[in-house]
């Protein structure tokens, strides 16, 4: 997997101070994308040991709230299976830390069970998410008066309850 920029220090893509990783790689391609260089799945540099231990180490100042997913789009196939192992070294190293991840993806029907992106890798992979921005953007919905999305149609869906309850809870 390739990403394309992580910002250190970033309060736009979550709540508090947040550590920040563009993936590489998504098939929606939105219209009206903020970030179309993060389509391909070769733009930017290779994620590796290197790069992973680097977003861990700015993990641990107690200032920093957690770690956000983006891109690109985290829950593309090749994308899933290089962020899983990694997910589980931020959630072993920082379980208080939250984790926020931006999907084009809808969760009921592409994430879930038999939904076009649901591999061996996105269940576990959804239970270290607290926070799913999910659906694609709709350059005929923008709002930029939207806490934490560009479009009407997306939702910030709070993952902790949504596996307690069963059901889509939505915040902001």
């Amino acid at each position: 997997m390739n990403y394309s920029a992580i910002k250190y220090c970033d309060i736009a893509n979550g709540t508090g101070v947040r550590t920040v990783l563009f993936v590489s790689g998504c098939r929606n391609r939105c219209v009206g994308c903020f970030q179309p260089e993060t389509w391909s799945f070769d733009n930017g540099e290779v994620f590796d040991e290197t790069v992973e231990a680097a977003i861990i180490k700015s993990l641990e100042p107690a200032y920093i709230e957690g770690l956000t997913l983006l891109g690109g789009d985290p829950f593309e196939e090749e994308n899933q299976k290089v962020l899983l192992p990694f997910l589980r070294k931020v959630r072993k190293a920082f379980p208080r830390k939250t984790i926020w991840a931006y999907t084009g993806y809808i969760l009921e029907t592409d994430l879930m069970q038999e939904g076009r992106k649901h591999t061996e890798d996105t269940d576990e992979m959804l239970e270290y998410i607290d926070v799913l921005v999910d659906g694609p953007f709709i350059e005929a919905q923008k709002n930029i008066s939207l806490k934490f999305r560009g479009s009407e149609n997306q939702r910030v869906i709070d993952m902790n309850q949504y596996r307690k309850m069963g059901e889509i809870v939505t915040i902001f």
